[in-house]
C-alpha cells in the first residue's frame, strides 16, 4: 500500500464547512464520510441547514458586485494561481479523492489533471469575454456586453468530486460570478480542500461557500432564493426535474447534466482490438460509476462472438482492489446499494437469456467490490431505460444500421453515445442522427476542458466546458446609442 500517498491526502482533509471562508467544523458529530474500500469512517462533515445556507447565499450576494465588476484579467490571473496551487497538491488531491470515493490512486490523479485543465482553460475564456457593435437600422449604435448572471448554485455528484467542481466553478468565476456549492455528503473533502485552495489563491472570501448537510433542506433555500440567478446541477434526472421545478418560481438560469444509458455500436468493418481497448477506457473508469460509460454494447452480429469473447478476456484480467494498491484499475463502488444494483441488472440480463462471459459475481475482496463483467445476448431494454453505474458490460448483437440505430435511439436519455467503424461516411451519417448530446468514434474517451459537455432529451440541457460552458453564466447587456 502507497501509506505515503494516503498521508498526503489526509493532510488536506479538513472536517468542517465554508461559509464565506468562515470554517464552520464537525466536532466530531455531523454526518459521517467513509472509505468504500473499508467502510471505515475517515470524518465528518457538519449537517447544516436553512439558516448556514442563507448566511452563504447573502455573502455571495454581498460580494457578487466588486468581483463581477472586477478586471477579468484580474480574475484570470486569480484561476491561474489556482490552477498552480492546485498542481503543486495533485498528489494529496488525488489521494484525498481515492479515501472518499475509493477510485484508483493513479485515476484520482489523473481527475485532478483533468479538472485543473477546466480552471486553466476558462483562466484564457476570461480574458475574451468580447462584446459587438452593430450599426441599427434605426440610426442607433448598438454596443453588446457579456456580463456575469449573478451569484450560483452549483450542486455536484459523488463520481467526479474535483473535475465536477470544477468544470462548474471555473466558468462561473471567469464570468465574474459568486457560487454556493453543495458536494455530495459521499465525497465533500475534495470540494473543501479545492475551496481552501481558491482562497489561498487570492479569491475574496464572500465569492465562495461551500455547505454540508441534508441535500433536500439545502437544496430548498437555494433555489427558492431570488438572489440566487443561477443553478447548475449534476446528477439525477429524477432530481434535476425537481430542481429544475423549483427554480421556476424565480426564473434561474438553470443548466442541468442528468443520467444517461450511454450505447456503444461496433460495426464489423470496425478495429475490433481497439474497440474492445476503448470500451474498457471508457467503462472501467470510477468502476463504470459515470454517467457518460457505455451502458449498453451493440455488436454487428457477424462479429459479435469475436468482440465479445476478446472483450471478456481483456476485463477477466483487470486488477482489482483498494485505491492505494499498485496497479489496481478497478476499485469498489460507492455504497452498498450500489452493489445491490449491478447484482439487479445481471440478474435481469440472464433472466432474459444473457450468457455471463466473466465475473457475474461480488469480488472475493467482499465488502463493496464487484468483479468486472461481461455478458452476451438477451434483452436491452432495462439498459436502455436505466443506468448500471457499476462494472458491468453487456453486449447484444444486431443485424443492421437501422436496427442498431431505431435502439440507440430509444431511449428517455441522450447524453453519451459511442461508435466504432473505418468507414468515415457511416460514422458521420450515424453520429448525426443518433440522438445524443456527444458522440465518440474510435474512442471511448471525449471528455476535456476544450469539448462541449452535455446531452438531450431527459439527459438534460446545457454545455459545460469549450468555448460554450461560460456562456451559462453570462447575461448579454445591449446598449443603443442615439449618435447625432
Amino acid at each position: 500500500m502507497n501509506t505515503a500517498a494516503r498521508d498526503a491526502g489526509l493532510k488536506l482533509l479538513r472536517q468542517h464547512a465554508l461559509i464565506a471562508g468562515e470554517a464552520i467544523s464537525a466536532n466530531g458529530d455531523g454526518i459521517p464520510v467513509d472509505d468504500p474500500a473499508t467502510g471505515k469512517t475517515i470524518g465528518w462533515i457538519p449537517d447544516l441547514g436553512a439558516a448556514e445556507t442563507q448566511k452563504a447565499i447573502d455573502a455571495a450576494h454581498d460580494a457578487f458586485a466588486d468581483w463581477s465588476r472586477s478586471d477579468p484579467h484580474k480574475r484570470a490571473a486569480f484561476l491561474r494561481e489556482w490552477a498552480r496551487l492546485i498542481d503543486e497538491n495533485t498528489e494529496g488531491l488525488g489521494a484525498l479523492m481515492a479515501l472518499e470515493n475509493g477510485k484508483p490512486f493513479e485515476e484520482a490523479k489523473a481527475e485532478v489533471a483533468y479538472a485543473n485543465g477546466f480552471i486553466k482553460w476558462f483562466a484564457g475564456e476570461a480574458e475574451r469575454l468580447l462584446g459587438e457593435t452593430q450599426d441599427s437600422p434605426l440610426g442607433h449604435v448598438i454596443l453588446t456586453f457579456r456580463e456575469g448572471v449573478g451569484p450560483c448554485a452549483l450542486i455536484t455528484p459523488w463520481n467526479f468530486p474535483a473535475a465536477m467542481l470544477t468544470r462548474k466553478l471555473g466558468p462561473a468565476f471567469a464570468a465574474g460570478c459568486t457560487a454556493v456549492v453543495k458536494p455530495a455528503s459521499q465525497t465533500p473533502f475534495t470540494a473543501i480542500a479545492l475551496a481552501e485552495l481558491a482562497y489561498q489563491a487570492g479569491l475574496p472570501k464572500g465569492a465562495l461557500s461551500v455547505v454540508t448537510g441534508d441535500a433536500a433542506t439545502i437544496g430548498g433555500v437555494l433555489t427558492a432564493s431570488p438572489l440566487i440567478r443561477k443553478l447548475s446541477f449534476t446528477g439525477s434526472t429524477p432530481v434535476g426535474r425537481k430542481l429544475a421545478e423549483q427554480c421556476a418560481p424565480t426564473l434561474k438560469r438553470v443548466s442541468m447534466e442528468l443520467g444517461g444509458a450511454a450505447p456503444l455500436i461496433v460495426f464489423a468493418d470496425a478495429d475490433i482490438d481497439l474497440a474492445v481497448t476503448e470500451t474498457i477506457k471508457g467503462k472501467f473508469r470510477n468502476s463504470g460509476q459515470t454517467c457518460v460509460c457505455p451502458n449498453r454494447v451493440y455488436v454487428e452480429a457477424s462479429v459479435a462472438e469475436t468482440y465479445a469473447n476478446k472483450l471478456a478476456e481483456a476485463v477477466a484480467k483487470i486488477p482489482v482492489g483498494p485505491a492505494f494498491e499498485d496497479g489496481v484499475k478497478v476499485g469498489p463502488l460507492i455504497e452498498d446499494k450500489a452493489i445491490a444494483k449491478v447484482e439487479e441488472h445481471l440478474k435481469k440480463v440472464q433472466a432474459s437469456g444473457g450468457k455471463v462471459l466473466t465475473g457475474g459475481e461480488r469480488h472475493a475482496l467482499g465488502g463493496r467490490f464487484f468483479q468486472p463483467t461481461v455478458t452476451l445476448g438477451g434483452d436491452d431494454k432495462l439498459f436502455r431505460e436505466e443506468e448500471t453505474f457499476g462494472p458491468l458490460i453487456p453486449v447484444f448483437p444486431f443485424d443492421s444500421e437501422d436496427e442498431v440505430l431505431a435502439k440507440a435511439n430509444d431511449s428517455e436519455f441522450g447524453l453519451a453515445s459511442y461508435l466504432f467503424t473505418r468507414d468515415l461516411d457511416r460514422a458521420l451519417r450515424i453520429g448525426r442522427r443518433i440522438e445524443a448530446g456527444m458522440c465518440g468514434i474510435n474512442t471511448g474517451l471525449m471528455s476535456t476542458a476544450v469539448a462541449p459537455f452535455g446531452g438531450v432529451k431527459s439527459s438534460g440541457y446545457g454545455r459545460e466546458g469549450s468555448t460554450h460552458g461560460i456562456d451559462e453564466y453570462l447575461d448579454i447587456k445591449a446598449l443603443t446609442l442615439a449618435l447625432k
